[in-house]
């Protein structure tokens, strides 16, 4: 039975490649269509995205697309995930442990600054999913695994901070993780009104209405006793 859905499973994908005229190799085809996928729901919304041009700008077909991922709300969801599992990924790498915590948490907030001023779709993703309320990430099996990482590593370095007595002591790293994520996330997300309120702020390039080491001065200052950034 088991051999039967296989071969009907590869069946239906390897016509679905001929219908689009692309070869078959499933994992370049799907990370092509997240890649596409990401920009138009960042751009239109979950609502004003449309499969048809994701398939066109992908050279597949809307039956390939719901092969894989099942239906628009499962592409989606899939983007989502995609978006927070590249930035953790990138985000282990930091190697904060081989670091002083103060220099450790100055790597950590010029990564997060970094990473949300270079990948603004990831900024509007976040945007229209608390549009939606989070009732799509909430579907997610996934996500809670994929950001405890980052709680974790705000942990350990904070810790490390409190140990050797240059961070004070009480303070939550949901909170700490928090302070990072809405100046980081401000920066990007209110860029354009804060512009054409404050015209001296404008900015025709990447968002900087914070400047970086504004920012890292603000988390130092935060979780420090008396430190300056």
């Amino acid at each position: 039975m088991n051999q039967l859905v296989h071969f009907a499973n590869n069946k239906a994908e390897t016509e679905a490649g001929k219908e689009s005229g692309r070869t078959n190799d499933p994992a370049r085809t799907m990370a092509e269509i997240l890649a596409v996928a990401t920009h138009e729901f960042a751009d239109k919304g979950l609502s004003g995205a449309r499969i048809d041009e994701i398939a066109a700008a992908t050279r597949t077909s809307k039956r390939m697309i719901y092969y894989y991922f099942g239906s628009k709300d499962g592409l989606y969801l899939a983007v989502l995930e995609e978006a927070y599992k590249r930035m953790r990924a990138i985000e282990a790498d930091l190697q904060l442990d081989d670091l002083a915590p103060v220099a450790a948490l100055r790597k950590l907030v010029e990564f997060t600054y970094d990473h949300h001023r270079d990948n603004e779709d990831f900024i509007r993703l976040v945007m229209n999913e608390n549009i939606q309320r989070g009732d799509y990430l909430r579907q997610s099996k996934n996500i809670q695994a994929l950001n405890s990482n980052a709680i974790e590593s705000v942990r350990a370095v904070y810790e490390r901070g409190v140990l050797q007595g240059v961070f004070r002591a009480g303070l939550d790293p949901v909170d700490i993780h928090s302070a990072i994520s809405a100046f980081t996330f401000f920066n990007v997300s209110n860029r354009h009104t804060f512009g054409v309120i404050f015209k001296d702020r404008a900015s025709l390039g990447k968002a900087e209405t914070l400047q970086r080491e504004h920012v890292v001065e603000l988390i130092l200052r935060f979780v420090s006793h008396s430190i300056k950034a």
